[in-house]
């Protein structure tokens, strides 16, 4: 069996995102669905509704009353916070871990997903994008792949900086020399086992704008300027942070100023904050 063979088999033993989260997502992006359909959804798993509820109670929310049910929490909070934390919940449960190869310590990853998906999100709520929750989501869900793959960037981490050093190429490309697949494409394929749509798959391919782009895909655009801000930021990163390349064309796409950067980072650290409760969660 191939080294590719082998990775690809991998995706098999990742558990499956649970369900729940393709139910969410389509009833956040869904302008019909109600505050009902969404609680429908959450009540009837034991651990986020657990979670939620904590959250919400927490003293940085400093709610009038307390919540003791879904119902409430999104009345309160609204459809889209609850949704984000069901998601970033979620997400977590994969991305918290120790990513060695990639030199990523425990939360490393998970941080730097975060923090994608809020600037994503901030990207969004200024440009006035659409489809912003698959955007968020596709934000936090686009290294997926290094989840398997680190192991084996650990193995043939000479080969591969040197690839990079030598040849002047970004670290994705030495992956895909190296290994046989990069990361971004592995976590396509992850997405595609776990029947994401076809528009979450593709921002996931291609969110180092590693494929043609073209200045109508706005999704893939946010996802890739968010994380180019996290790597400017020092958000996450590990070994690989520093070696991609940074596309002009699709800031001055997106018609983002010095000014749109600026006020994203000044509200970065408040944003990022509300959401270190989700990170402890258990």
């Amino acid at each position: 069996m191939s080294t590719i063979e082998k990775i690809i088999e991998q995706i098999d033993a990742l558990r499956p995102i649970p369900k729940v989260a393709h139910k969410v997502l389509a009833i956040v992006e869904d302008p019909k669905s109600s505050a009902s359909d969404l609680a429908e959804v959450v009540i009837y798993d034991q651990s986020l509704t657990a979670n939620v509820l904590r959250l919400c109670n927490s003293p940085y929310y400093g709610l009038p009353r307390k919540v003791d049910s879904i119902q409430q929490a999104i009345a309160y909070m609204g459809m889209a916070k609850i949704a984000e934390m069901v998601l970033m919940k979620l997400g977590g449960d994969y991305l918290r871990a120790e990513h060695k190869g990639y030199d990523l310590r425990e939360g490393d990853l998970w941080t730097h997903a975060v923090s994608s998906a809020l600037i994503a999100r901030e990207i969004c709520e200024i440009k006035k994008a659409p489809n912003p929750h698959l955007i968020f989501t596709a934000a936090l869900l686009k290294d997926i792949g290094k989840v398997i793959l680190h192991t084996y960037v650990g193995e043939m981490f000479e080969e591969i900086f040197n690839l990079v050093e030598k040849e002047k190429i970004t670290f994705r490309e030495a992956e895909e020399k190296v290994i046989g697949i990069d990361h971004a494409e592995l976590g396509a394929r992850v997405a595609e086992k776990w029947q994401f749509s076809a528009k979450m798959v593709h921002i996931i391919r291609n969110h180092h704008l590693n494929g043609s782009w073209s200045e109508d895909d706005v999704e893939t655009a946010i996802v890739y300027v968010a994380d180019t801000i996290c790597m400017m930021m020092g958000l996450g990163i590990g070994c690989d942070g520093l070696a991609y390349r940074f596309h002009t064309q699709v800031i001055q796409a997106l018609d983002i100023n010095d000014r749109d950067l600026q006020e994203i980072m000044a509200n970065f650290a408040q944003k990022f904050h509300e959401v270190e409760h989700l990170v402890g969660m258990e």
